[in-house]
């Protein structure tokens, strides 16, 4: 019996699991269908899910609907703005529940969702983009109501990691709720119930550009007493931390026609100066628990009234404290003697009359005193800020007394004395004179290193005088590395710079003894942590300056060159640097240089004229890369050369040209020059097989040439030279990797090219001597400069002008053979008197007589040469 029993007990429970199983898929599409038609009876917005999936067994008894990536997007005038997503949306209800009719809603028990954003805003015209519920009339709303395929019988509920957004582009007003996870247990199903709730959040607050706080830690547990037929939430039994700050709360918020209504109070628990370091996050506040204090620290705040379009509540927050000090447990310092006074107020109701009251905020440490006050009215609209910074701080004693976390640590003497007082109107409209300001400040024996620096920097002293309408730089002498500087000048929007991220303008003058460039700048470099590999990023200059700088240093190292008497104007804006009038002496001469350097773009760019006056050529030519692969062949030059020099290019990450991309062209003119054949396997080379020449005796004097260059090919236009009586030019075109093509054009006389072409010469008249014009004789270089290959057509213009020499003779002869035998035969008249004998015996002897002259004349040619008549 008892077998029969468990069997079927057995079979029993095996259905039962096999229903469960199924039971998804049964009623699957049916709950997709109650979603779809919930949120289309309801929702003026584009909505999609990935997905609706129903488990029996997650939860049991109870069904699980779990929607995974859930979206509303708006519609105009909000198009493609996200309002909701969560990645995970999940609902429990009773099993039976299923089982109702079509018409019958289900009720739901508990929610919670996961990874998911709220993404509010209003629009300048007041328009809220969560304003999506679609608009219906009295009678379809009851019609709807009685209709809803869900009711809402929550008994606990539970968000993790949602992010929101509120933004308000009417004010410029953003605030963000980040890894916000609450909880809340009571029964909805009551219209009175008590709602435990359990909140951690960070909040991050920016108004018109401006940051107030970034990741501010809140938590609160509270219980909330909820009348939901009055819409009225009360303060019980809460806690919240601020931070490490403690408030407690007292009063309620009620839901009201026309918006919300405020009644509540709140403050720390208790008075000591531990509240006051728990205002600040743990990371930069470290363990108050074991930090000796005196005195006292409260926070206290009323508010009371309505939050409607158009007012908001009024409100008092005061933050006091009154002799306190604190000094940490492992810390030389104490910080004492606080007095803290500030008041948030609001007494009107509206937006535009919250002001801020810092009455005094004053401490010391060791006999240094600082004092501060401030006033800040009409926040909204335009910003009116009046205050005053009195006192002494050694910045080498903050981390003595309070455990600031730095790289490196600071050192220094702070002095300030200074009243302010202006409207952020005038801030952002650059009305300067709205602007008072008095007073001074100055820093001295300050030291500071990080990561954005390339060498340690000093500033031994600096002070700054605050002047109506300017803040004035009266001096800054620093150093780093081996460098040093000294600037005085002109700000003149500080305050925008400050306020308002806008570029900060001025005016300055630099001196310096010694300039290493390379002291202040360094490359960012960057790691992937996800791969470990790490890249460089070229040094990039500041998007926030603009300003002119006039300067003067003795001497500027830049790479490996050593820049004298520098003096020029630089002006630095939208990322870039405008040079004019920049002077320099090196290599025995000097160099002015106009142009831009832009690192805007992700590589930056240059743009530069050049003139080079009397520098030396071989120094000039050898030391700078750029110039080296322009005119590799300059090293074997010793003198001086004027030149002007157009290129543009891109730079490498420590701001070389890259050789790679650079363009333009050179003009050059060469003065009290000599050649250095040694230095050159090209012009030894070209000395061996041009043997007319002496190539280290050409004179180069007032030599001018021409080049451009372009995707590393320099081209040479025709360059004339002159060695002796002959005539030389050159042109060509040579890559930045060394090889070349060049052709070398001489114009040469024929004295020049050998003894037996100077004897055929010899045996012509004076006459035809001067005839002979020089002979052209072409040398083709090419390989590269350190491995030249030279030919010459110096064989065939040679054999050339010999032929045009024996011809020029053959001809001679002739002419001298056929003149004598003419006044041979002309001389017998009389042999005329036989007119047919006299005809055949002269036929005859003209014949003859050619034929004895070219025997003549090849036999003097023959013998005149000493060669064979077949040669």
């Amino acid at each position: 019996m008892l077998k029969k029993i468990l069997k079927g007990v057995g079979i029993f429970l095996l259905i039962s699991i096999i229903a469960l199983a199924a039971a998804p898929f049964i009623f699957k599409d049916k709950i997709k269908a109650l979603v779809l038609k919930s949120i289309n009876e309801n929702v003026d917005a584009e909505v999609s899910f990935a997905d609706v999936d129903l488990s029996l067994l997650r939860n049991f008894p109870n069904a699980s609907v779990n929607i995974a990536d859930l979206s509303i997007i708006n519609k105009a005038p909000f198009k493609g703005d996200t309002l909701f997503y969560a990645g995970d949306l999940n609902v429990k209800m009773s099993i039976k529940e299923l089982f109702k009719g079509e018409n019958e809603a289900m009720n739901l028990e508990s929610f919670s969702s996961s990874n998911a954003l709220v993404n509010l805003i209003i629009n300048k015209d007041g328009i809220g983009n969560y304003d999506i519920a679609l608009k219906t009339n009295e009678e379809d709303t009851k019609e709807d109501s009685e209709s809803q395929p869900f009711n809402l019988n929550i008994q606990n509920y539970e968000i993790n990691n949602l992010r929101m957004v509120y933004f308000d582009e009417g004010s410029n007003m953003k605030l963000a709720l980040d890894s916000l996870n609450h909880n809340g247990t009571g029964n909805f199903a009551e219209q009175k119930l008590d709602l435990d709730t359990h909140t951690n959040t960070k909040l991050s607050f920016d108004m018109d550009g401006t940051n107030y706080m970034r990741n501010v830690a809140l938590s609160l547990d509270a219980v909330l007493g909820i009348d939901l037929d009055n819409m009225k939430f009360e303060f019980k039994d809460n806690k919240a931390l601020i931070n490490q700050l403690p408030l407690e709360f007292d009063g309620f918020l009620q839901m009201v026609e026309d918006g919300q209504l405020y009644k509540l109070t709140f403050g720390t628990p208790d008075s000591d100066f531990k509240n006051f370091l728990g205002l600040v996050p743990e990371a930069y506040s470290g363990d108050i628990s074991k930090v000796k204090t005196s005195g006292e620290f409260k926070v206290s705040g009323k508010v009371d009234g309505k939050l409607t379009e158009t007012t908001i509540p009024k409100f008092n927050i005061e933050l006091a404290s009154k002799n306190a000090s604190f000094q940490y447990p492992d810390l030389p310092k104490s910080v004492k003697n606080i007095v803290i006074d500030t008041h948030i107020v609001n007494e009107t109701g509206n937006m535009k009359d919250i002001y801020v009251d810092l009455n005094q905020l004053s401490f010391a440490i060791d006999q240094d005193v600082f004092n501060a006050k401030a006033n800040i009215k009409n926040l909204t609209e335009n910003a009116l800020v009046d205050a005053k910074l009195n006192g002494v701080i050694n910045l080498a004693n903050v981390t003595k007394a309070y455990p600031v976390q730095l790289d490196q640590p600071l050192s220094g003497v702070l002095k300030a004395d200074v009243a302010t007082k202006f409207d952020m109107k005038s801030v952002e409209n650059s009305q300067y004179q709205n602007i008072q300001n008095s007073g001074n400040i100055s820093l001295t024996g300050f030291n500071y290193e990080g990561p954005e620096l390339a060498k340690p920097f000093k500033i031994n002293n600096t002070s700054i005088t605050f002047n109506p309408n300017q803040i004035k730089l009266n001096d800054f002498d620093a150093v780093t590395g081996s460098s040093d500087i000294k600037v005085s000048g002109g700000l003149d929007n500080f305050y925008g710079f400050l306020f308002k991220n806008q570029t900060l303008k001025g005016n300055f003058d630099l001196a310096s003894n010694k300039l290493i460039v390379s002291d202040f700048m360094a490359p960012t470099t960057t790691t992937d942590e996800t791969t470990g590999t790490t890249t460089t990023e070229a040094v990039k200059i500041p998007a926030f300056l603009d300003c002119t700088l006039s300067a003067k240093a003795n001497t500027v190292v830049y790479d490996n060159l050593n820049l004298k008497n520098v003096s020029g104007n630089l002006a630095i804006k939208d990322e870039a640097i405008t040079l004019s009038n920049l002077k320099m002496d090196i290599f025995g001469g000097n160099i002015g240089l106009t142009g831009t350097v832009s690192t805007k773009e992700n590589t930056p760019k240059f743009n530069m004229d050049l003139g080079l006056n009397s520098v030396n050529i071989a120094e000039s030519f050898t030391q700078v890369d750029m110039l080296k692969s322009i005119a590799p062949i300059a090293n074997t030059i010793n003198g001086k050369l004027n030149s002007t020099i157009k290129l543009s290019g891109n730079l490498t990450n420590d701001m070389t040209p890259d050789l790679k991309t650079i363009s333009g062209d050179l003009f050059g003119q060469l003065l009290s020059t000599s050649v250095n054949t040694e230095n050159s396997k090209l012009l030894s080379s070209l000395a061996s097989n041009v043997q007319f020449i002496d190539v280290s005796k050409l004179n180069l004097d007032d030599v001018k040439a021409s080049l451009t260059f372009k995707d590393g090919k320099v081209a040479l236009k025709p360059m004339n030279l002159k060695y002796q009586d002959i005539n030389m030019t050159v042109d060509g075109t040579h890559g930045f990797d060394q090889s070349m093509n060049y052709n070398v054009t001489f114009d040469v006389p024929a004295k020049y090219l050998g003894t037996e072409v100077n004897n055929l010469i010899s045996k012509l008249s004076a006459s035809d001597q001067q005839k002979i014009e020089s002979v052209p004789v072409t040398a083709n270089l090419t390989g590269s400069f350190t491995s030249p290959s030279v030919k010459t057509d110096l064989k065939q213009a040679t054999t050339n002008l010999a032929s045009q020499l024996v011809q020029m003779q053959k001809e001679k002869l002739i002419n001298q053979g056929t003149g004598a035998l003419s006044n041979l035969l002309g001389g017998n008249k009389d042999a005329s008197s036989n007119s047919a004998t006299s005809d055949s015996t002269k036929t005859e002897t003209k014949e003859d007589v050619k034929t004895t002259v070219k025997e003549k004349a090849s036999d003097a040619i023959n013998s005149l040469f000493k060669k064979k008549k077949s040669e």
